[in-house]
C-alpha cells in the first residue's frame, strides 16, 4: 500500500516538545513516506528536538527564528542545497506574553500587542516569502489556528486576534500564491494540552466545557490534527486552498 506523502520533502517549523502539534505534525508524515526538515530555536532546543525525532526520516534540522529576516534567509540557502523542491510546509508557530493573556485584554501593552502580531501571523508571511523560491513544483503550506480567532474565547485575548491576522494572511496568501500551485491552508485544532495552551488561564475549564459541549463530547487528539495536516500536504488535498479546516470535535458549530 503506497504511502500518502512518498517521495516528499516537508518543512516543519514549531516542534518545541512531545506535545506540541508541530511534533504530531512530523510524526504522521514521516509514517505516510515523507522526508523532514525540521527548524530550531537555540541549541538547546536542537538537541530536545533531535532526540524527540531519532525515529523519524529527518534529513536536517535547521536553525530559524522567524522574527530576523536573516535567518529565514539563511533558511532559504539551506532548502536550496537539497537540489530539489520543497513539497510542503506546517507553520505552527505562536507566541504571546504571559502577563497579556492573564490581565484584561484592554490592558495589552503596544509591545506585547506587536510581539504576538509578529511571531504568531507576520511570520506566516515572511515564511511564505523564504520558502516560495524552493517550492518550484507547487506544494502545500499549512498553519495552525484556533477558533479564539472569530470568538471570544476567555483569557486567550490578544492571541485570539494574532490568531484573526494570520487567518487572513492565510486567505491573500492562498489567492497570490495559487499562480505557482502552492496552497496555502489553515487547521483550526480544538484546544489541546500543548505546553503553550497551558499559559492560558481557565483552560482546564475550557477542556471540560468542549467534553460537555462539543457534538462528539470529547476533547481533541493531536493525531487528529496531524491526520488533517496530511490530508492538507498530500495529493488528496490538491484542490484545497484558502480553507479553514476545523479539527475541534464540532466545536465551531455550536452556540451557547
Amino acid at each position: 500500500m503506497s504511502k500518502l506523502m512518498e517521495g516528499k520533502l516537508a518543512l516543519v517549523l514549531g516542534i518545541a516538545n512531545k506535545w506540541s502539534l508541530a511534533y504530531a505534525i512530523a510524526q504522521a508524515f514521516s509514517r505516510e513516506g515523507a522526508r523532514l526538515v525540521l527548524t530550531y530555536l537555540g541549541e538547546r532546543q536542537k538537541e530536545a528536538i533531535e532526540e524527540l525525532t531519532a525515529d523519524l526520516d529527518v534529513a536536517a534540522i535547521l536553525p530559524c527564528d522567524v522574527t530576523r529576516d536573516e535567518e529565514l534567509t539563511a533558511l532559504t540557502a539551506a532548502l536550496c542545497e537539497f537540489n530539489r523542491p520543497l513539497d510542503a510546509v506546517v507553520h505552527s508557530l505562536a507566541f504571546a506574553n504571559r502577563e497579556d493573556l492573564t490581565r484584561p485584554f484592554v490592558e495589552t501593552s503596544r509591545a506585547g500587542f506587536l510581539l504576538a502580531q509578529d511571531v504568531s501571523a507576520y511570520s506566516l508571511v515572511a515564511v511564505a516569502r523564504a520558502v516560495a523560491p524552493v517550492m518550484t513544483a507547487g506544494g502545500s503550506l499549512t498553519t495552525l489556528t484556533y477558533l479564539g480567532s472569530t470568538r471570544v474565547i476567555p483569557n486567550y485575548n490578544v492571541m485570539g486576534v494574532a490568531k484573526a491576522a494570520l487567518e487572513a494572511a492565510m486567505r491573500y496568501l492562498a489567492s497570490e500564491m495559487g499562480a505557482r500551485c502552492i496552497r496555502v491552508n489553515a487547521v483550526s485544532a480544538g484546544p489541546i494540552k500543548t505546553a503553550s495552551a497551558r499559559a492560558i488561564k481557565g483552560f482546564s475549564s475550557i477542556l471540560d466545557t468542549i467534553q460537555e459541549r462539543a457534538p462528539l463530547r470529547r476533547n481533541t487528539e493531536p493525531a487528529e490534527v496531524a491526520d488533517a495536516a496530511v490530508f492538507l500536504a498530500s495529493d488528496l488535498g490538491r484542490g484545497v486552498t484558502g480553507n479553514i479546516l476545523f479539527v475541534d470535535a464540532g466545536m465551531q458549530v455550536m452556540g451557547f
